[in-house]
């Protein structure tokens, strides 16, 4: 036993010295180990993510990377690159850098530091995500010829002439990087196998809004700066012969539309944080779809001895229309208490920027013809005015005031859709519950649940085009079979835009009916918790401090539940 044990002792002591002299006697000029094979001690510092997430920014906004200024998935800064280049490689280069940052924030372990710092987190990992997401799944800039569109779009959003100091030289380089655009769109765009006809439609089309407005910047530019004019002559010229370039080879476009379940299943887990699947969204969708349709009809059989509401018919009534409906709105939420009112929550210069983006200008002729939204607003506008007022406007005025290095600014690839315009969206409703209708036409009511439906439908389109069930032309017919009114959809401009927002910018109108129903379930479960304690203006008041940031980290950081968040990562 003994003589085993010892000889056991001596086959140790010489592995151990075999072992040693492997280690002392390794090349230590050789190739470092890959990485993941060495364990690296995690941070838990929360300075580090702050760090990280202010650098990664500053990469996706520098040059060529701006990709989120220019797409549908993300949003417009003000320092864009007259002269981006999208050019394969360019866009390779960009993507390999991400994975740097992915590493580092891979390093850093929250699990011990509180639900906020953890929720800031996930907000930097879900940007991550979908910068990957647009590099690997959409790369626009290959697969869409309405990006480069867009880009050219955004170098016409500029103050109205006349301009001052920079803003003249800023404006010249951009119109003069126009036709350099339009060849790099004829050149990245090579490979047809890639591009949906669809996507060919829409640019087509979105192509036409950025001639007019071109063409309306041009006047300006002749009575305040004529030397610009030769500059935007040409660059309406080379936009011309993009939408001749898409036309003559619309023919041989013959990739998929929508992006497929398997890579819509990832974007919601991992950039919208949802956590809910394709199939589980549909249903959602549908139910919804089921509701506010029966609600509407409810709505009108109990209306149906009502006069009707009469439309406005002017400019005028129709300015008069937005401003009662404003203070309406204004009162009814002081009054009753719905949400904390700040001193800085108005409507300052609300009025005109709504009526610019309508396209109503007081010296215009009224239209003979409107497009489909009016031909609710204007009979109530008290819906249309709730969600642009409360939910947008003042989500744009808290913002300003908001510096937290992470959750300050706005979200990038739609990761606040689901909260923003379901937010909106929700008020809606909810608020026509909490009384804001009352005393008015009760046609009203009807027109809530109508301009719903659209949207229930336009999600729809949205999920079965992206599953590759439907293409654009199937998803427009089901949009007019199926919305209230929907003859009034045919050959509109606004029905094909929306579906360009959908198509091209993944989910965004999923997002709006799924961010209502998360804002309710929010709701319910902070209502269960606190039972008799529970109150509307505190409960709103909490949803708005929280941030514009997917409703799975609201809902975790208002109740403390991580059932959602516990299967997104």
């Amino acid at each position: 036993m003994i003589a085993t044990r010892n000889l056991l002792l001596v086959l140790a002591a010489v592995l151990a010295g075999f072992l040693l002299y492997l280690l002392l006697s390794s090349d230590p000029g050789g190739d470092p180990p890959e990485t993941g094979t060495t364990q690296a001690v995690a941070s838990t510092d929360y300075a580090e993510l702050v760090s990280l997430f202010g650098d990664f920014r500053s990469f996706e906004q520098a040059g060529s990377g701006n990709i989120q200024s220019y797409s549908q998935s993300g949003w417009i800064l003000s320092n864009l690159d007259a002269a981006p280049d999208f050019s394969a490689a360019a866009m390779a280069e960009k993507y390999g850098e991400l994975r740097t940052f992915q590493e580092r924030l891979e390093s850093i372990d929250p699990t011990g530091w509180t639900i906020p710092e953890q929720v800031d987190y996930h907000l930097v990992r879900a940007e991550m995500n979908g910068y990957e997401f647009q590099h690997r799944v959409l790369s626009p800039w290959s697969t869409d010829p309405g990006f480069y569109n867009d880009v050219i779009a955004t170098f016409a959003w500029v103050a109205e002439p006349p301009l001052r100091g920079d803003e003249v030289a800023d404006l010249q380089s951009r119109l003069r990087s126009v036709p350099d655009l339009v060849q790099q769109g004829k050149e990245n765009l090579h490979d047809f196998s890639l591009i949906a006809v669809d996507l060919a439609t829409l640019a087509i089309l979105s192509i036409g809004d950025t001639r007019s407005a071109y063409e309306s910047l041009a006047q300006g530019l002749r009575s305040h700066h004529p030397e610009l004019v030769p500059d935007i002559e040409s660059a309406l010229v080379a936009i011309d012969d993009y939408e001749d370039w898409i036309r003559s080879n619309e023919h041989r476009m013959t990739g998929t539309t929508g992006i497929g379940k398997e890579n819509y299943n990832w974007l919601l887990r991992n950039v919208y944080l949802f956590p809910y699947t394709w199939d589980d969204i549909r249903t959602i969708v549908e139910l919804e779809d089921n509701r506010v349709i029966s609600f509407q009809r409810l709505e009108e059989h109990r209306n149906r001895d009502v006069p009707p509401i009469t439309p406005v018919g002017s400019q005028l009534e129709y300015r008069e229309g937005i401003e009662e409906a404003v203070d309406h709105i204004m009162s009814f939420l002081r009054n009753e208490e719905i949400l904390t009112m700040h001193d800085f929550l108005v409507p300052d210069d609300y009025f005109d920027s709504r009526l610019f983006g309508k396209g109503y200008s007081l010296e215009d002729p009224w239209p003979e013809t409107h497009d489909y939204f009016f031909n609710f607003s204007h009979r109530e506008a008290v819906m249309e005015n709730t969600h642009e007022l409360v939910g947008h406007h003042f989500d744009m005025l808290r913002a300003q005031r908001e510096s937290h290095p992470i959750r300050g600014g706005e979200r990038a690839y739609k990761i606040s859709t689901a909260r923003d315009e379901g937010l909106a969206f929700a008020l809606e409703e909810l608020l026509m519950h909490a009384g804001y209708l009352d005393g008015r036409n009760p046609h009203g009511r009807e027109i809530t649940y109508e301009q719903a439906a659209f949207r229930t439908v336009r999600a729809l389109s949205d999920i079965y085009m992206h599953s590759g069930d439907w293409n654009l032309e199937e998803a427009m017919r089901f949009c007019i079979d199926n919305a209230p009114h929907g003859e009034l959809l045919e050959g509109s401009h606004h029905l094909w835009f929306e579906l360009d927002t959908t198509l091209r910018g993944v989910g965004h109108h999923m997002l709006m009916v799924l961010g209502k129903v998360q804002f309710m379930k929010l709701m319910r479960d902070r209502a269960n918790q606190l039972g008799d304690d529970f109150d509307l203006r505190q409960f709103l008041d909490e949803v708005y401090a929280a941030g514009q940031m997917p409703w799975s980290l609201i809902r975790w950081e208002m109740t403390g539940y991580d059932d959602e968040v516990s299967q997104l990562w």
